[in-house]
């Protein structure tokens, strides 16, 4: 049985009575007997107020962990970082590198985390006195993780180590170039890799098969903070003056960037990682993030949002279209003008891949809505055109994956037929292994991925068959997704219920994010006062006034030309069902309640 029809079995009833919501959606409560059992037992025994409970109740998270959850220490849930296999020769071959004063070189990935990755290394390198080189792929011309040509180049200009970051598990031939050269390699990562390794000083990756760490759910970031843990313990325990200089706690703020932006779980160790990141994050020490976030216009405090969805993007920004190197080198620089004249070519970089993006995901969603109208027939959203930016592909389908509720394909053709894409995946269906399945079958150059996430390269000429692969193996199952597809909400709310007093009793059963979601809450019959579009995106901004006349603002980002833009529009002076999530927006120096709407159906 699927999560969603247990879900339809524990709850026969519709939340409201929504059957069929906007998107497409049926409410459910989010929980069931199970969990109010649960969430009035945690209230009980811990003295948690019953929406706190209830919230947690509904992530799953255990009674008796309920106190160690709403108060996250890195001191209990850090693992001794030798569990990590490799992880102690990782250390003894930075330790050797220091001691000999050897010159490393940093190879990390073009985005966020392994910018972030990039940085801390650099910084814990630097501090003890080593000449340290960063070494980011272009996206286009280079790819993916090391190459020989890099890693030779590298070696040449000096380099007695290299370590990669978020990278190097599968860099087979690259890092037999670099022991052909008599220079050692240290991989730290945490992509999925099989049983046959490359062969390194050591590869520090709780995803090997080998690795019985627990600790898989890590990013990059994550699991170099661990190995710089035990290089710094290692370092102290020898005598070595110089560790005294490091303070590895106020680093966090990178290592929280990363966790939020590469989307894994906030549980376990990632949940203290950005907890007590965001603390160090809100006091701007770094001065490249704190001249990003300046040029970003950030207002209030730090928090996930703003990592995900300012700085994020704009780091981001350097490896899709511009400079690879630029995200990684705002992370490092310590000089507050070269911090703000990268901060702004950052953000320069990111209006135009917003325009870029713009332009790009109106000509697919063109070519999408003439092939497969409005999705609902579809198993795999496919799209393909010359001229696209390879940069651009992962946020394309991503937008045509939100807005035909399918799994998704933005591919990029060059001048020589060859195509590069990206996917990106519904929740319960397995893109990566389905490009896995491709590359067997002959269609695809290369490709790989995860679940929620694959890239591949493909030549024009196979580009038919490879639609009709995907269609024949995803169409069965994306169908019965679809069809018991649910969104789970977590009580019925008035307008005048929602108050910054709610959100600071919310937030302290935060930070949200993947594995541990934002509550969601439906607002019963409320009258849509005034529905208008907003901004360049698209965004639906409405009014709603509850039957006791309380008015609450609400926005649905990048609705307008989807249903639920077009029944909040088209309901003026009508009273809706409303389900949408509630932030303390902050402006002109003010905190007010927002609702983000998320969904949106008539009343039966």
């Amino acid at each position: 049985m699927t999560d969603t029809a247990a879900q339809r079995k524990a709850n026969p009833r519709a939340f409201l009575g929504v059957e069929r919501s906007a998107r497409d959606l049926r409410w459910v409560p989010r929980l069931g007997p199970a969990g109010e059992n649960r969430a009035l037992a945690m209230a009980q025994n811990h003295g948690l107020s019953e929406l706190i409970a209830r919230v947690l109740a509904g992530r799953d998270v255990p009674v008796d962990e309920a106190p160690a959850f709403l108060d996250p220490t890195l001191r209990s849930l850090m693992p001794d970082p030798f569990s990590l296999t490799d992880c102690e020769a990782a250390v003894a071959r930075l330790i050797e590198a220091v001691k000999r004063g050897e010159k490393v070189a940093i190879f990390g990935d073009y985005d966020v985390d392994g910018a972030c990755s990039s940085a801390l290394m650099y910084r814990f390198l630097t501090m003890l006195g080593l000449e340290v080189e960063i070494y980011i792929p272009d996206r286009i011309f280079e790819g993916y993780g090391p190459n020989p040509q890099a890693i030779e180049s590298l070696i040449r200009d000096g380099a007695k180590l290299i370590v990669t970051v978020d990278c190097g598990s599968t860099s087979h031939e690259s890092l037999a170039a670099a022991k052909a050269l008599g220079v050692d390699v240290v991989v730290i990562d945490h992509h999925q890799v099989g049983v046959d390794l490359p062969e390194c000083a050591a590869l520090v990756n709780p995803n090997r098969e080998d690795d019985l760490s627990g600790q898989g759910h890590l990013c990059a970031a994550g699991v170099v903070f661990l190995v710089l843990v035990a290089a710094h313990r290692a370092l102290r325990q020898a005598g070595d003056m110089r560790a005294g200089r490091i303070d590895l706690l106020s680093w966090l703020d990178l290592v929280a960037l990363a966790t939020v932006c590469d989307v894994v779980p906030l549980r376990g160790l990632n949940r203290a990682y950005v907890v007590k990141g965001l603390i160090v994050a809100r006091s701007l020490s770094n001065p490249g993030l704190a001249a990003l976030f300046k040029r970003a216009g950030l207002a209030g405090p730090v928090t996930p949002y703003h990592l995900g969805f300012l700085i994020g993007p704009r780091i981001n920004a350097g490896g899709r279209i511009g400079d690879a190197a630029l995200g990684s080198r705002l992370l490092t620089v310590d000089d507050t003008e070269e911090a703000e004249a990268l901060a702004e070519r950052l953000d320069q970089l990111n209006r135009e891949r917003q325009a870029i993006e713009t332009a790009m995901l109106q000509e697919a969603e063109t070519d999408a809505i003439a092939e497969f109208g409005d999705g609902s027939g579809a198993g795999v959203i496919v799209t393909a055109r010359q001229g696209w930016h390879p940069g651009i592909v992962g946020l394309l389908a991503s937008r045509l994956k939100d807005r035909f509720g399918r799994p998704a394909f933005a591919i990029a053709v060059d001048a020589n037929g060859r195509g590069t894409g990206s996917g990106r995946s519904i929740s319960g269906f397995d893109l990566g292994r389905m490009v896995r399945m491709a590359v067997e079958q002959g269609l695809l150059v290369k490709g790989g991925g995860h679940a929620m996430a694959a890239g591949l390269t493909v030549t024009r000429e196979k580009l038919s068959a490879l639609r009709a692969f995907f269609e024949d193996h995803a169409r069965d199952a994306v169908e019965a997704l679809a069809a018991d597809a649910v969104l789970k909400i977590d009580g019925a709310l008035s307008a005048s219920g929602a108050t910054l007093d709610l959100i600071d009793r919310l937030e302290a059963a935060g930070p949200y994010g993947s594995g541990h979601p934002q509550p969601i809450f439906a607002l019963p019959q409320h009258r849509v006062r005034d529905a208008r579009v907003i901004g360049a995106g698209g965004h639906v901004k409405v009014r709603l006034e509850s039957a006791e006349g309380t008015a609450l603002d609400g926005i649905a980002f990048r609705a307008a030309d989807k249903p639920l833009g077009e029944l909040l529009l088209g309901s003026r002076g009508r009273s809706l069902h409303v389900a949408g999530t509630l932030s303390g927006d902050h402006w002109q120096g003010q905190r007010r309640v927002q609702l983000r709407i998320i969904d949106a159906a008539n009343p039966s």
